[in-house]
């Protein structure tokens, strides 16, 4: 089982520290670092933020949230190893022929490391704020990752669709190996019917136990209907709640088939952090790499 450490840059995001972190998370053994997004948090969200009980998003307006992108950029020559994700990226909010350029060019300057950890978002009063129509957002989402896939794939091409529309065109560079992984963010059954059909990788917010072996058992009855092959769906999955005792989470976790475990970089904050993100990558690490 892999291990990312997720939202690298909610603790690292300047120069110096961001540095310190992405070295000692190579060398500590983590396999991946994992960045979320927001553009803008409005001053008043009425819309409720799905992953805290009381429905607000841990965050202020003091609270960094680097792009994802370019902070992923800077890991990227910062390392040799570390795998470089979104987690994850608001595809609606962004124009798909620009954003299809920007990580095929960030995959072919990490040597094909990147991975698009997606969701169509949650934060209309963002979508407001941007200009971006909130309707329809997840039919436009899987049409925007359909001709980004086309645009990596290969020179002249065209994309005829109800959101994206487009005569022969080429973008160039394209991904090292011809497409970049595509791994659906959410709990809804819209991410999971989306994640069947679309995705490499699946990434509840679910940390519950029991409630991620029923979405993953709904994930693979969705792939199965359609056809698929439910071991090609890799699950990523927020290790939090299982920090209080991570060898048991681990095998519990190993159990339900779990690929990658995601471990929140606010447990390595702090004047002390990096002591134990290292601490964890060698007493912890191993226990999943078993």
């Amino acid at each position: 089982m892999k291990v990312g450490l997720a939202f690298a840059a909610s603790i690292a995001w300047e120069r110096e520290n961001s540095l310190e972190l992405i070295k000692t998370a190579e060398t500590a053994g983590f396999e991946s670092v994992w960045c979320g997004e927001h553009v803008i948090l409005p001053d008043t969200i009425i819309s409720k933020y799905p992953y805290t009980d009381d429905g607000k998003i841990p965050a202020t307006a003091d609270t960094a949230i680097p792009d994802p992108l370019i902070w992923l950029a800077f890991a990227a020559a910062a390392s040799s190893t570390l795998r470089l994700g979104t987690c994850i990226l608001i595809v609606p909010q962004r124009n798909p022929l620009v954003l299809a350029k920007e990580l095929a060019t960030l995959d072919r300057i990490s040597d094909g490391r990147v991975e698009l950890g997606l969701g169509v978002g949650w934060l209309k009063e963002e979508f407001d704020a941007l200009g971006v129509p909130w309707e329809a957002r997840g039919a436009r989402n899987d049409e925007y990752v359909a001709a980004m896939r086309a645009l990596w794939r290969e020179p002249h091409v065209e994309f005829h669709g109800k959101y994206v529309d487009f005569d022969k065109v080429t973008c160039s560079p394209r991904p090292v190996n011809g497409s970049i992984p595509v791994i659906v963010g959410g709990d809804t059954d819209a991410a999971l019917r989306r994640a069947a059909r679309h995705a490499d990788g699946y990434f509840p917010g679910e940390g519950d136990p029991e409630k991620l072996a029923e979405l993953i058992g709904r994930l693979h009855a969705e792939a199965e209907k359609i056809g698929r092959d439910p071991a090609e769906i890799k699950i990523n999955i927020m290790f939090g709640a299982q920090m209080a005792d991570p060898a048991a989470g681990i095998a519990e976790l190993k159990a339900l088939g779990v690929d990658r475990i995601m471990v929140p970089a606010f447990f390595f904050a702090g004047e002390d952090g990096l002591e134990r993100l290292q601490q964890f990558g060698e007493t912890i690490i191993p226990m999943a790499n078993d």
